[in-house]
């Protein structure tokens, strides 16, 4: 079997797979990262939704021959501590019921915040279609994405502000 590395979550990993080994399940069963989760194992739910190279992917799509050299980020690599705005938000929206597709939704979201910060409702819509909810909670998850932009934006202000103090402060 052939050896890969993976830069997944800002750290290599290396181990053996066959090449033809989904993603999917390199994360979660070689390396223990279960908070991406197997949904239908065809791309069509977007539980599985990691970040590749920055973009939303379907990790049971992707060979893990065709990962290597590409940065990898999954739910567990978003914050450590849930402390990634969406996360907060999701908490504060009470958005999750059965939780299974979150991961997923929360992923997609985060790609979305990286490309439009301040998303309209249609291009929340547009970003979120593909994710599926068996609960059907995308009224919540849509406010979550506006209050996660919010508290990105604030998050923003806040540290300009703060440079722009520490600035002054030492030419002042």
């Amino acid at each position: 079997m052939p050896a890969y590395t993976l830069t997944v979550n800002g750290e290599p990993r290396r181990f053996e797979a066959a090449a033809d080994t989904p993603l999917l399940w390199v994360l979660r069963d070689v390396l223990h990262l279960t908070g991406t989760k197997y949904g239908c194992g065809a791309g069509l739910c977007r539980a599985c939704t990691i970040h590749l190279d920055g973009e939303a992917s379907f990790s049971c799509q992707i060979p893990i021959s065709a990962a290597e050299g590409r940065n990898i980020t999954t739910i567990e690599g978003l914050s450590p501590d849930r402390s990634h705005p969406l996360q907060q938000a999701w908490i504060e929206e009470d958005v999750p019921q059965c939780g299974y597709c979150q991961p997923g939704q929360i992923m997609s979201a985060a790609a979305l915040l990286a490309r439009t910060p301040s998303p309209s409702d249609d291009d929340i819509d547009a970003a979120m279609r593909s994710n599926l909810c068996r609960c059907g909670t995308y009224n919540r998850i849509r406010s979550a994405i506006h209050r996660a932009a919010k508290m990105k934006q604030a998050g923003a202000t806040a540290a300009a502000a703060s440079g722009a103090n520490a600035e002054e402060t030492r030419h002042g």
